[in-house]
């Protein structure tokens, strides 16, 4: 496991950094889902708050029933699906310029701008995967004017 520290009051904390940490509108967020959480006393638990605070983590507490929520679940469940599928380096560029120079679009557009031979929605959602953009889960189900922006 490995541990990042932070200076609080005189004391040096250890911080896991192991954990699942999220960028969103330009914030730190660690993920505390709720029923993994490590049980710590309260002085311990103040610390790390303190000390996850000094390394620019937010916390952001999810429920088990927050990760099944629809339509959340059948779009990761969708998205998740290409994981492991390969992304054509020239493909994967062409993606990433494109969000970089027009910013967060809808996926149809998204997709029409990037039309090639091959069908590239299978390589945005293994983009996605790979932490390379970010595609909105959350407003409705995955469709063309779902958003999707860079991760960079």
């Amino acid at each position: 496991m490995d541990f990042a520290s932070a200076h609080v009051g005189s004391s040096q904390v250890a911080v896991e950094i192991d954990a699942v940490v999220l960028t969103r509108d330009d914030m730190r967020l660690h993920l505390d889902v709720v029923p993994a959480r490590r049980v710590r006393d309260l002085d311990t638990e103040g610390l790390v708050q303190i000390a996850m605070r000094e390394l620019g983590l937010q916390q952001l507490a999810v429920t088990p029933e927050d990760l099944r929520a629809e339509t959340r679940r059948s779009n990761a469940s969708l998205v998740w699906s290409y994981k492991d599928r390969p992304v054509a380096v020239p493909l994967r560029l062409r993606v990433l310029k494109v969000l970089a120079d027009d910013g967060s679009m809808q996926l149809g557009a998204l997709l029409q701008t990037i039309r090639s031979g091959q069908v590239p929605s299978p390589a945005v959602m293994a983009l996605a995967c790979a932490n390379a953009l970010e595609i909105d889960l959350t407003s409705g189900p995955l469709g063309l004017t779902t958003q999707v922006r860079s991760r960079t």
